[in-house]
């Protein structure tokens, strides 16, 4: 699955690279389309959000109506769903889009030659072959990125293959080196500027969706307050008791957290190009939840 993603990545990837010839601003284009593509997902991902505020005053009060009852309890939960037509497992889409995501572009950054530029495994293998009987050293884990480094070389080594020119990606982009990897080289302090802003932009993004749904629970209560809602004495105390976060909502917090963390992981052992492919996904993402909140009501 991740690898025919992949596949399809690359194809999208190599033409915007054919036109700009430059790998960084490639990747950059390649993040706006997908974020584009997956605009209606947002959407609906923002509206859900909303109407889950709603949902969990409601779902207080059944709670504690059949606290003693817990069947009851959970078939009135459903009957709410059902009612309000909408699925307790409707923010389990975006996660898995999400992973889908991270670990098919983290195979087409650590593969380029073969997903993006098309290069057959038996080529590949053939020019590691090569660097290796000259003693030189391959990563295991990213060897396609030091066939791009030794271009040069590889190029004198085969002057007939015409492949050999698909090695030459042009990877600098504003005075970085995108096929560098943090972990590999971490005496050169450019290594930690796109996973340090990219860090800076999860926070953001983090601390903005937990402001708007606290300002949107602070919203319902004072709906509620004014609407007259008709929930009795000890419902109000339960409600004043609990009012901090029930477990969805400890769930959807630890969710918004650890994909980030373990990006960030990712991003100090993978090439820059990774980084910067989320560091562009946080920015647009930003400014995707202050429009979409404007606009959605």
């Amino acid at each position: 699955m991740f690898a025919l993603l992949a596949n399809i990545f690359g194809y999208l990837l190599s033409f915007l690279y054919s036109i700009i010839n430059n790998y960084g601003i490639a990747i950059i284009l390649f993040t706006v389309i997908i974020k584009l593509l997956l605009l209606p997902l947002s959407i609906k991902q923002q509206r859900t959000m909303k109407k889950s505020v709603e949902l969990q005053e409601k779902m207080k009060v059944i709670q504690f109506k059949y606290k003693n009852d817990a069947d009851k309890m959970n078939q009135e939960i459903m009957n709410l769903y059902k009612t309000e037509k909408m699925s307790p497992f409707s923010g389990c889409l975006t996660a898995i889009i999400q992973m889908l995501l991270l670990i098919s572009i983290f195979y087409l950054v650590r593969c380029p030659i073969t997903y993006m530029e098309k290069i057959s495994t038996e080529d590949v293998n053939k020019y590691i072959t090569q660097l290796q009987e000259e003693g030189k050293e391959v990563s295991q884990v990213y060897p396609e990125i030091d066939l791009i480094r030794e271009y040069n070389f590889l190029k004198e080594k085969n002057p007939d293959d015409s492949n050999i020119e698909k090695l030459n990606l042009q990877m600098n982009f504003a005075g970085l080196d995108l096929s560098k990897i943090p972990q590999q080289n971490m005496s050169d302090y450019t290594v930690y500027i796109i996973p340090a802003l990219y860090i800076l932009s999860s926070f953001i993004s983090i601390r903005m969706t937990t402001a708007m749904q606290e300002k949107q629970n602070k919203q319902k209560t004072l709906i509620d307050g004014k609407t007259g809602e008709e929930i009795n004495n000890k419902e109000k105390e339960v409600k004043e008791e609990e009012n901090e976060m029930d477990a969805v909502m400890q769930t959807n917090k630890m969710m918004s957290w650890m994909m980030p963390i373990m990006s960030i992981s990712i991003a100090f052992v993978a090439p820059l190009g990774l980084a910067l492919y989320w560091l562009i996904n946080n920015i647009l993402m930003i400014g995707e939840r202050l429009i979409l909140n404007k606009v959605i009501k």
